[in-house]
């Protein structure tokens, strides 16, 4: 590993397969464990968690105490151990021969740390069938030219990554979404140019019904692309279809949405995460009733994880490269109290506990509070008078009540893609781009976006307000 990969791997911080370590410390056996369980990685000793560079010398003495825990492992790890600039370098490979333990037990890394496996983790944490998971597979035809720089970039700007002349291939390969010969379906995920025409279903679908049957749909959405891009526009569209009302604390207005949002969007982001992106013919969906919520996602628990150990703390991650890089993304709080967090944010706003409905998919339902909704019962009205809007529309800000489900959609993939072209919204959207180009028209007009530069090799701006 040479002094630039470093580098690189500082500025992007922790994640999967990489931690920082201020000085040696004879703990770092935990680490080396839990990166043969995993995906491999690398231990940098003389960087700090802030990605501050203090410096570590290797002597020989240094040397041998590494190679010593890593040997006294079970199975026995070798370990790689360099000086590169003014950090050590310890890089550990993953193991061909799973699970692995050092005097403290069993670990593995989740979230940009490393942590103790339970019994059951260990019991079940390596059962799946497939020895080679769908997210670490190829897809036939793809390429590095297929990658979209401007994905890539924004991805790094959220992750605090500074990229500066790294090429595309090369971030992706620190990512472990990619290697010498191609990038794996997680990285196709991620950061291609169009997704959907490599993974068929990548794709996510948002019905907003009247009343609480699926019988009339009065919007929907089809999100074909990246998995940030379809987090993104399940947020949207779910601020736009649940209720606000506005309280006075003090001085300051604050808005209360219907349902907590935090709650939300963990279930969003775990339909996405843990999602079986092998089964074809599928795709994640968010559906909005009159009285509730569904979020649903194919493939059920993964195997080994039963009923009974949601909200315990225990957490089996069927796509660990996905769930990395949405950890990197800031998307993702500490492994396992995803469901304890949303029955504690609908405990605390006086809601009913989500259901959990397994049967070969996994559905999160949550049900909508009747005093919120403006549909509601008599007398339900004097007490919602302080609902000021529906679908995120805040004082001082532009009025997302003016644009169609369409042009909110096309804002936010010029979000995640200023240079994006005509001809790529309306593949991304299934419109033709004669529609294309009228919502974006309408957008202009209402002062949502401006075109700077020429319109080739220019790029759209969001405007704020």
């Amino acid at each position: 590993m040479g002094p630039q990969q470093v580098a690189l791997l500082i500025r992007e911080g922790e994640g999967l397969a990489v931690e920082f370590k201020e000085g040696y410390s004879s703990r770092i056996d935990r680490d080396i464990v839990a990166f043969a369980n995993t995906r491999g990685g690398a231990i940098l000793l003389g960087v700090t968690d802030d990605r501050t560079v203090k410096g570590e010398a290797l002597t020989n003495d240094l040397k041998a105490k590494i190679n010593d825990l890593a040997r006294h492992c079970q199975p026995r790890i070798s370990v790689q151990i360099a000086q590169v600039g003014k950090a050590v370098v310890v890089e550990v490979p993953e193991g061909a021969e799973k699970p692995y333990s050092c005097a403290d037990g069993y670990f593995r890394r989740l979230d940009g740390a490393t942590q103790k496996m339970s019994p059951d983790e260990l019991r079940f944490i390596f059962r799946e069938n497939d020895p080679v998971p769908f997210e670490e597979r190829t897809s036939e035809g793809f390429s590095f030219a297929d990658l979209s720089r401007a994905k890539v970039l924004a991805f790094a700007k959220e992750t605090g990554a500074l990229l500066g002349k790294t090429k595309p291939a090369d971030f992706l390969r620190s990512l472990k979404v990619a290697d010498e010969t191609g990038v794996a379906n997680a990285g196709i995920l991620f950061f291609a140019k169009t997704p959907q025409k490599y993974i068929r279903q990548a794709q996510l679908s948002l019905i907003a019904f009247k009343g609480a049957d699926r019988v009339h749909i009065y919007d929907r959405l089809d999100v074909r692309d990246d998995l940030l891009t379809q987090f993104n526009a399940a947020i949207l569209f779910l601020e736009r279809h649940l209720n606000i009302r506005s309280e006075i604390r003090r001085l300051d207005r604050h808005d209360i949405y219907e349902l907590p949002f935090e709650a939300l969007r963990e279930a969003v982001v775990n339909a996405l995460m843990h999602r079986d992106y092998g089964i074809t013919g599928t795709q994640v969906s968010i559906d909005v009733f009159d009285d509730r919520v569904e979020i649903t996602n194919p493939g059920g628990l993964p195997q080994g994880l039963g009923r009974q150990a949601l909200g315990k703390g225990i957490s089996i991650r069927r796509n660990e490269l996905i769930a990395d890089l949405f950890s990197r993304l800031h998307k993702v709080e500490r492994a396992g109290t995803g469901i304890r967090r949303m029955r504690k944010s609908l405990a605390e706003a006086g809601l009913e506990a989500p259901e959990f409905e397994i049967n070969g998919f996994f559905r999160a339902v949550f049900y909508r509070s009747p005093e919120f909704s403006l549909k509601g019962p008599a007398g339900v009205g004097e007490k919602i008078e302080q609902v000021v809007r529906k679908g995120g529309q805040k004082g001082g800000q532009k009025k997302w009540s003016e644009i169609t489900e369409k042009q909110a959609a096309v804002l936010e993939i010029i979000r995640t893609n200023p240079e994006v072209s005509r001809g790529k919204l309306a593949q991304t959207l299934d419109i033709n781009p004669s529609a294309a180009q009228k919502h974006i028209e309408k957008l202009k007009q209402r002062g949502f976006i401006r075109r700077v530069g020429p319109d080739k090799g220019g790029r759209w701006e969001i405007l704020k307000g």
